[in-house]
């Protein structure tokens, strides 16, 4: 089976080596038989593609090529994708018939369990008031308490929200979730259905946004549902910048009606040098990097595709196949 695996031209930090890829093959991860070549150029592609059943590459470089694929392609059968979100290819109408997209949805849990109560912390001790303060070479003591008996709301508690709530679980924290069904979540307390927010955002101390961005998530907490959560709450956005109204947020922010927040995500990305979310207050901007291990992201997103390639070959279903309908 022909696989090939385009990286983006100029990535140095997450390009999918040779070495990482017969490292994976080594651990016994896909069917045999597998042939792989590698690209980073418009040329590569075009010549990697013309012969491969399985692509293994980047949202950002179907963007750019989308359109040409059925054409450059014809024997494609699996587009394995280096990310857990797909929203940037959606509509999905592009798709060529007969093939079958996989993300890498579990590469992100770990870290993202880490960044996520790494950031629950820091808005309990008001780390961004007290970055603040530091700037303005301003020493006011600003007490906090713990985390024991406070609620977390998580909107969307999959791989990387259901990683968050267990850690903060162990903090002796209440965790609700709130998700597309209302069955129990074995890391949250309590679990109701999106159109049960309104009803459950008046408990959220903390609110901890990780759903993927569908058109039923764009905006999910916009400005009527922020003045449904408690006065001094704290955000926390792992999610995408649109799911939340950041104008409304930052409004919240700047009026003292939330206490604090931390977004790794915010639109447009990149963030421009004069963008609002900069000067917030105590508002913390981190640049995107909340679920991607430097260490392991690409022998773990290896893993992945060729589990999902065995399971094919075996003739079951593949654990990450993306429903075009729903985009995750």
């Amino acid at each position: 089976m022909r696989v090939h695996i385009q990286n983006p031209t100029g990535e140095d930090t997450f390009a999918i080596t040779e070495a990482q890829w017969r490292a994976a093959l080594e651990r016994g991860g896909g069917p045999v038989g597998l042939d792989a070549t590698f690209a980073n150029d418009a040329a590569g592609f075009e010549s990697g593609v013309r012969d491969a059943e399985v692509l293994i590459t980047w949202n950002r470089e179907l963007v750019a090529r989308k359109a040409t694929l059925r054409t450059l392609a014809p024997r494609l059968s699996v587009i394995g994708l280096t990310s857990a979100g797909l929203d940037p290819l959606a509509p999905f109408d592009w798709v060529p018939d007969g093939v079958t997209l996989v993300n890498n949805s579990g590469t992100h849990a770990d870290k993202a369990g880490e960044f996520g109560i790494m950031a629950i912390l820091m808005l309990e001790v008001r780390f961004p008031a007290l970055v603040a303060q530091q700037q303005k070479g301003e020493w006011r003591p600003l007490f906090s308490s713990t985390l024991e008996g406070k609620t977390l709301l998580v909107i969307g508690p999959g791989s990387l929200g259901g990683a968050v709530a267990q850690k903060a679980r162990g903090f002796g924290m209440r965790v609700i979730g709130v998700r597309h069904g209302s069955a129990p979540h074995p890391d949250c307390d309590e679990t109701y259905r999106f159109t049960e927010l309104d009803r459950v955002l008046p408990q959220a101390e903390y609110l901890l946004l990780t759903c993927p961005l569908t058109p039923e998530t764009r905006h999910i907490l916009n400005r009527d549902r922020i003045g449904l959560l408690p006065n001094g709450a704290r955000l926390i956005n792992m999610a995408r910048g649109a799911v939340w109204d950041q104008d409304a947020v930052c409004d919240a922010l700047d009026s003292g009606a939330l206490d604090g927040a931390i977004t790794d995500v915010a639109v447009p990305e990149p963030l421009p040098p004069d963008h609002r979310l900069w000067r917030t207050r105590n508002m913390l901007v981190t640049p995107h990097i909340c679920c991607d291990d430097k260490a392991r992201y690409n022998d773990r997103t290896l893993d992945v595709v060729l589990l999902n390639l065995r399971e094919r070959a075996a003739g079951r279903p593949m654990p990450n196949r993306v429903d075009p309908q729903t985009g995750y």
